[in-house]
């Protein structure tokens, strides 16, 4: 993939990493290198390992970061390494095994946890400590750091949030004579009236390599009140209120509400369809679809967040985190060295490199973020609301990342978006094929 459609790839900066068994089969690319930590100036040095998270001034930005790195005594300096997406999760298992991994990383946003179930991963309980001392704790967005801490200590710290929230065309709506929808039942009527206009107005897709449509029917069950998983993190798919969520999925498709041809949309043709000035409408999407499809003219808007029938609002957040492992040249060096990195953060988002929502209050305040009105939007509306694929707990655990990875999410939304079967018979298949796949 080059740079810039990596840098549209929502699912990548998640990572999707259900098939952890198949990493020990997987030799270690020549490009991690070997020997437990990387020499700079001929000394140890932290290796700080980071993913493609836009075009290539992205990756040149962060370099010049960890490079800049001047630690105080003794502590050691960093060096920057780019992993790329392709089989990513296999390069780090590999080199975790072999001890030539880094001792500090971004990766996909469920790799910690999994890494940690191995006994790989060094909690950051030290950085949170140290970040609350230099005040950088209060400066968190609400409820950010909450699924990183588990019983034995913060498996990772958050950087940057990967947000579904719900995009409208201005223009169409105006066409067709009909206001945003706020609630469901808003939706509905919206949705056949854009219908009569020959729009969409609930758009998603989920062909090979998009879990946008994956995320669709997560996000509707979790607007309604349910979830996934119980409040204990139990699996809890037939709850009442996910019914009620799946059911209202089938009513949108049987009025033709919800694109027939939207499961086999791959990510560009999912694009395609919002670059298309007639055709979506309305539905759910990334942070920055005005960037990512080339459209600022000011008709691609924020939506309001909708109300379930019960009053709930809410959505899906994706966080991702950088994270430390036990393989270091020196821990303290490890923590001082990530302390120092998440305070240059603002560096990224003021050069307009990130298109993703920063974990930072200050950060979203700058003017580089908050000249576009609907970045203020998402942050004063969605990210409030937010919740992770944990929802109804609040942990995240691996058993998230069985859920984004595996055939029984993907097989549950195919099932839904092209109106096959009814709701309980599609959501118990669901249950079924998860339960054999996580760990209770």
């Amino acid at each position: 993939m080059n740079a810039m459609t990596e840098r549209n790839r929502p699912f990548s900066r998640r990572g999707f990493l259900g098939l952890t068994a198949a990493a020990a089969s997987v030799p270690l690319l020549a490009a991690c290198g070997g020997g437990s930590a990387s020499k700079t100036g001929g000394g140890d040095a932290i290796k700080f390992w980071d993913m493609p998270w836009g075009t290539p001034a992205y990756n040149d930005a962060a370099k010049k970061i960890t490079e800049g790195y001047a630690p105080s005594g003794s502590s050691l300096k960093a060096s920057y390494q780019t992993i790329q997406w392709n089989n990513f999760y296999q390069t780090f298992s590999s080199a975790i095994a072999s001890k030539t991994g880094p001792a500090v990383s971004t990766g996909g946003g469920f790799q910690a946890f999994q890494f940690e179930q191995q006994g790989a991963i060094a909690y950051a309980d030290k950085v949170i400590d140290a970040l609350r001392k230099n005040g950088q704790f209060d400066d968190f967005l609400p409820g950010v750091i909450d699924p990183f801490k588990s019983d034995k200590g913060y498996i990772a710290v958050p950087w940057q949030l990967d947000m579904r929230v719900n995009w409208y065309r201005k223009s169409l709506f105006d066409k067709a004579g009909v206001a945003v929808p706020t609630d469901w039942n808003g939706l509905l009527e919206a949705g056949k009236a854009l219908k009569k206009i020959g729009s969409v107005g609930f758009m998603t897709g989920a062909g090979a390599g998009n879990f946008l449509g994956n995320h669709a029917v997560i996000q509707m069950m979790v607007n309604n009140g349910g979830g996934v998983w119980d409040e204990n993190g139990q699996v809890d798919v037939m709850n009442e209120r996910n019914v009620e969520a799946i059911e209202f999925m089938y009513e949108l498709y049987s009025n033709g509400i919800i694109d027939p041809a939207g499961v086999s949309y791959n990510q560009d043709n999912h694009d395609a369809q919002w670059k298309n000035k007639s055709k979506a409408a309305y539905g759910p999407h990334v942070f920055g679809l005005t960037n990512r499809v080339g459209d600022t003219s000011g008709d691609l808007l924020v939506a309001d967040p909708i109300a379930g029938p019960h009053g709930d609002k809410a959505t899906l957040v994706f966080p991702n985190n950088i994270m430390m492992y036990k393989n270091t040249p020196n821990q303290e060096a490890s923590e001082a060295f990530l302390v120092y990195y998440l305070g240059k953060l603002k560096d990224l988002w003021q050069q307009k490199l990130m298109n993703a929502l920063p974990v930072f209050k200050s950060i979203t305040e700058i003017p580089e973020f908050t000249a576009d009105a609907n970045n203020v939007k998402i942050v004063k509306d969605w990210q409030p609301i937010a919740k992770t694929f944990a929802s109804r707990s609040t942990k995240l655990t691996a058993n998230t990342a069985v859920l984004d990875g595996g055939q029984a999410l993907t097989q549950f939304a195919q099932t839904v978006l092209t109106g096959k079967g009814d709701a309980k018979t599609a959501l118990k298949a669901f249950e079924s094929g998860l339960k054999q796949v996580v760990k209770s």
